[in-house]
């Protein structure tokens, strides 16, 4: 487990979280934890690393999202707001949305609450994914579905080009395997930084 000290520091040196939005990281931690204690926001095991479980796991997107060319992020079954809140801190001076996508109502008041408090650019949508059409050209998901539902979803509910980028664990190769029998797309992986067995799955999906 790396401490919440040496979290801050990684994301300060490493990722360029500035002093506010690392501000804004703990304000999101206190309430996370105070909800959770009520609510399964997270599972109670992973409270006392939810530094680099959660937060320094989340933050490392943001090394694989091109702000210049980006018109939104959408998070599919953002949950307690992995990575999209965390996402949404960091690019919260930027021009566009991130959009979480949650079909529970009581993490999506969660989530309203804590976008109201943080003051981050963020835009809760509380339905199932299968009713909504997404428009972002970033497309994140972290715990959500296996990667044939995922790329179901992106190919008929995302309207435009897109990039979708999976947080996978150490069976990613084999389920990209399985999950590219019938149809190839271009993909790479990058290595996590909080676990050396999981892997980011960056996936570019052309529209036609």
């Amino acid at each position: 487990m790396i401490s919440e000290t040496n979290v801050k520091k990684i994301l300060f040196e490493n990722l360029k979280f500035d002093k506010l939005k690392i501000k804004k990281l703990d304000d999101f931690v206190k309430n996370l934890l105070i909800f959770n204690k009520k609510h399964n926001l997270i599972s109670k095991k992973t409270e006392k690393s939810i530094w680099d479980r959660h937060i320094l796991d989340s933050a490392q997107l943001v090394k694989f999202i091109n702000p210049k060319i980006c018109n939104s992020i959408a998070d599919l079954g953002t949950g307690g707001g992995f990575p999209g809140i965390i996402l949404a801190i960091f690019f919260n001076n930027f021009n566009f949305h991130v959009k979480l996508y949650e079909k529970s109502p009581l993490k999506c008041l969660f989530l309203n609450d804590i976008v109201n408090i943080i003051k981050i650019n963020a835009i809760i949508i509380n339905n199932d994914i299968n009713n909504e059409k997404i428009d972002s050209n970033y497309v994140v998901c972290r715990a959500f579905k296996k990667i044939p539902q995922i790329l179901n979803i992106s190919r008929e509910k995302c309207i435009k080009r897109h990039k979708l980028i999976l947080m996978r664990g150490r069976s990613a190769q084999e389920e990209l395997k399985k999950a590219f029998k019938e149809q190839n797309y271009r993909y790479r992986l990058e290595k996590s930084i909080t676990d050396s067995e999981s892997k980011i799955v960056i996936i570019d999906v052309k529209k036609k």
